[in-house]
């Protein structure tokens, strides 16, 4: 499983909907894109990178030479990156915005509604599909710390315009003046607390083997070294 890379985490889940309700969640899709106001509860949440509902139709499903399966269900897949870990962002997403969760996931089958949070939590976990492999170019950085530095270039590209036409005490003022405003996107990146000690404990071992086993010269199908001669001592 590689959901986790550093402070983000990849999210997949399908599931399987009643063919004959496909129609209305298109109709209430439609209607989402149409007024974003909708989505208010979803944009206002600052954890989340991005989130995708889309229909897969039965006969739609993508094939690389296989014989063509005769499904009975559409589905619906569920994408989304976000800061933090597995329970805070279904316990954002059930508070943040029920009402939508429950329409977006009306034509799932067996789906139990986003409140109460507990029978919400193991439908996601049991249709949820890991990802085998997850790349996150600033694994250090959360969204909000991207928008921070983001941000603090803005103002050093400010300030070396002044620097170019304002006399040193000028400058001086300019510069206070940009540090009170961006002093508090000042802080420094680092890795996420840990999500799970089964995480944890597999990074563990997965460096002990690259040290005790990986980096000697014999697992690369070099020869080893033999050992220098030791003196012996005579008395």
């Amino acid at each position: 499983m590689s959901n986790v890379a550093g402070k983000a985490y990849a999210m997949n889940v399908i599931t399987p909907m009643r063919p004959c309700l496909t129609w209305v969640n298109r109709l209430i899709f439609m209607f989402a894109r149409a007024v974003p106001a909708t989505l208010s509860g979803l944009l206002g949440l600052s954890i989340i990178h991005f989130a995708r509902w889309v229909i897969i139709p039965r006969d739609k499903w993508p094939d690389f030479g296989q014989p063509k399966e005769q499904l009975i269900n559409d589905y619906m897949l569920f994408c989304s990156n976000f800061n933090g870990t597995w329970d805070q962002y279904i316990d954002a997403f059930s508070d943040g915005l029920p009402n939508g969760l429950d329409l977006f996931w009306y034509s799932s089958t067996k789906y139990p509604h986003s409140i109460p949070i507990t029978p919400f939590k193991n439908y996601i976990r049991a249709n949820q599909i890991d990802t085998d492999y997850y790349y996150n170019a600033t694994p250090g950085a959360a969204q909000r710390d991207i928008k921070a530095a983001l941000r603090v270039r803005r103002a050093l590209l400010d300030l070396a315009e002044k620097h170019a036409t304002q006399t040193p005490a000028e400058f001086a003022k300019s510069y206070r003046d940009a540090l009170v405003a961006v002093q508090n996107d000042l802080g420094s990146n680092g890795w996420a607390p840990v999500a799970s000690n089964d995480t944890m404990n597999a990074e563990i071992n997965r460096q002990r083997f690259i040290d005790e086993v990986w980096k000697k010269p014999e697992a690369k199908g070099e020869p080893a070294t033999a050992p220098a001669p030791q003196a012996e001592e005579v008395h």
